[in-house]
């Protein structure tokens, strides 16, 4: 469990576990997650931890970097202090090993001295086929930064505020992407947490305008990280729908019925991840966008 992020992350808990015991546990359920991820034929790379730099939170590495298919890598602005520490430039260098091109570099991170943050598609939910960028404001997501990264990449700003009841009280969600996930045919999406309806109508506008089926949420499956989700390509080019086996376990059969209108589903168990980091399958995977060598 990271203090620094679990100041503004409610999902965290503390399992009171030894620390050897959680690391254990959660790189089974790593190594499993890997394990049914290529079993579909999901180009997975792994990265190993930097185990000098003490980054608890570095199994999600799509808040400090995302990756785009006109070879640009951009680096992201993080709200914890030990988390700055994730971003390592050898992973750059390993995706070029792997026959992927790196064309040019965005940089945002020197918002940090302003305590400026966006975490990258943790905060910023990318339709990349309709240039559209989603984000829910909160510490972790300035606004005139997120501005400027749609005027950078050329992306429709889509703002809202997305908040979840703790203790009785409304108070922000830390991450877009744990409220709602983009697929190419449909989002998954919970739409009790946008409080004001003039936003919530605003995002369920563009979601439809764009073709896509909106499926909803509630906020108790949200809390099980259904919003968490990420869709891959597998083999024979199959679209999967990946999560937790939590989240999976927390939709109707409804709702399942409706991603698999669309996608084949993948899930994994993940519940020590979830419980000590605060985040689940999607914020496991920084999807590789990057043009082929």
């Amino acid at each position: 469990m990271n203090e620094q992020t679990a100041v503004n992350n409610y999902f965290q808990e503390d399992p009171h576990l030894k620390n050897a015991e959680i690391n254990k546990k959660a790189q089974e359920e790593f190594d499993q997650f890997v394990k049914v991820l290529r079993e579909h034929g999901v180009n997975v790379i792994t990265i190993s931890d930097n185990m000098e730099r003490d980054t608890p939170d570095s199994i999600f590495p799509n808040n400090w970097v995302s990756f785009h298919d006109n070879g640009t890598v951009c680096v992201y602005p993080m709200f914890a202090e030990n988390r700055r520490k994730e971003r390592r430039e050898d992973i750059f260098e390993l995706l070029e090993d792997n026959g992927f091109m790196i064309n040019n570099f965005m940089d945002y991170t020197a918002a940090e001295e302003e305590e400026v943050f966006l975490e990258g598609t943790g905060s910023i939910l990318l339709d990349r086929v309709n240039q559209k960028a989603y984000c829910a404001l909160s510490e972790r997501a300035h606004e005139d930064l997120f501005i400027e990264f749609c005027e950078d990449f050329d992306c429709f700003p889509v703002i809202f505020h997305a908040n979840q009841t703790v203790e009785g009280e409304r108070l922000p969600i830390y991450h877009t992407n744990v409220m709602m996930a983009m697929a190419e045919t449909f989002a998954v999406i919970c739409l009790d947490s946008i409080d004001d309806k003039k936003e919530r109508k605003n995002v369920v506008d563009h979601i439809k305008m764009d073709g896509k089926e909106v499926i909803r949420i509630t906020e108790e499956q949200m809390c099980h990280f259904a919003g968490n989700m990420l869709q891959v390509i597998g083999a024979n080019d199959k679209r999967f729908m990946v999560m937790s086996t939590q989240a999976y376990n927390s939709l109707t059969q409804e709702q399942i019925t409706a991603i698999e209108k669309h996608c084949f589903i993948i899930h994994s168990p993940l519940d020590t991840i979830e419980t000590c980091g605060g985040g689940s399958a999607r914020c496991m995977m920084a999807e590789v966008f990057l043009p082929k060598a």
